[in-house]
């Protein structure tokens, strides 16, 4: 199949890009970034596009089977009105320009990233595919997120919103910041610790995307993290184990906030989300509890 990837290296773009590329598909991949040398592989095409703007990045999509959506802006940052409205556009504007190049009447599959920030800060809540979107910053991004790429479906094409947890490997994302903190013994709870964490080791999410897409029948949202969320000081508890570090350093909730601003209230907040989508359709987690997770990563 041809496979277009939006935010085709980045953490991860660059894994999805060599799944696909190893299962014997060609991807085409599109992102701000120069430097496409992080995959030498025949059958990987990289165009280097600004995709929030109109352009001619647009005109590779008139061939794909499969179109995986992942761009956006970072969040885990300070945040200003100016950083929010770049996260807001980087989906946003990106969802509705690809959305606008798919061909109509075509055979193709959108896998629209999406986040579990969608549901908002939810307490004890379990949240699956079903509950309703929150009232935040975030939620209000993953609802017009959302919104955008369900426009597809006027178009023919089959829609899937992955609504992403933390996505935890030794090679970027959460674990790229909390591993070192451990190791220089300065790691421990966000705040209480008592805030449910929403995970998915990279493993399990690059097979649930493959999954997906092979399965014709799966459409609409569907939470891609682990069938064990667990507590934030669980998480930090467990990790130290595996590093052979204390777990005593706890970051207090207003220290959090202060430093951190409106992001920080986000990293305090809890959400019990639950990949029930996911497990009825028969998909099987490789790492479906974090001590299997942190011990895979940590080993490696």
């Amino acid at each position: 199949m041809n496979i277009f990837i939006t935010g085709g290296l980045g953490f991860v773009g660059r894994h999805l890009s060599n799944a696909f590329l190893h299962q014997g598909h060609r991807v085409t991949a599109v992102g701000r970034s120069e430097n496409p040398s992080m995959i030498d592989h025949p059958d990987f095409n990289y165009v280097a596009a600004d995709t929030t703007a109109a352009g001619d990045w647009q005109t590779l999509l008139h061939d794909q089977q499969v179109v995986v959506n992942l761009a956006g802006k970072s969040i885990f940052t300070f945040w200003t009105e100016q950083t929010k409205q770049q996260i807001y556009d980087s989906r946003i504007l990106t969802t509705r320009n690809l959305v606008e190049a798919l061909p109509a009447g075509g055979d193709t599959t959108l896998c629209s990233t999406s986040a579990v920030g969608y549901y908002g800060d939810r307490g004890e809540d379990i949240l699956t595919e079903d509950e309703p979107p929150g009232d935040d910053f975030l939620a209000r991004v993953g609802r017009d997120w959302e919104k955008e790429a369900l426009k597809a479906e006027s178009k023919g094409t089959r829609v899937i919103l992955a609504r992403f947890g933390i996505v935890l490997d030794r090679g970027g994302g959460a674990m790229a910041k909390m591993i070192p903190a451990f190791r220089l013994f300065v790691g421990g709870p966000l705040g209480s610790g008592s805030q449910w964490f929403p995970w998915i080791h990279l493993h399990d999410l690059l097979a649930a995307c493959r999954f997906v897409v092979d399965h014709q029948d799966i459409r609409g949202p569907l939470n891609f993290c682990a069938p064990e969320p667990v507590r934030n000081r669980e998480l930090v508890k467990t990790l130290g184990q595996k590093l052979k570090r204390p777990a005593s350093m706890p970051a207090p909730a207003f220290l959090v906030k202060l430093v951190l601003g409106e992001f920080g209230k986000v990293l305090l907040g809890s959400q019990q989300v639950r990949p029930a989508k996911l497990e009825k359709a028969g998909f099987k987690f490789h790492y479906p509890d974090i001590d299997s997770a942190l011990e895979e990563i940590v080993g490696r």
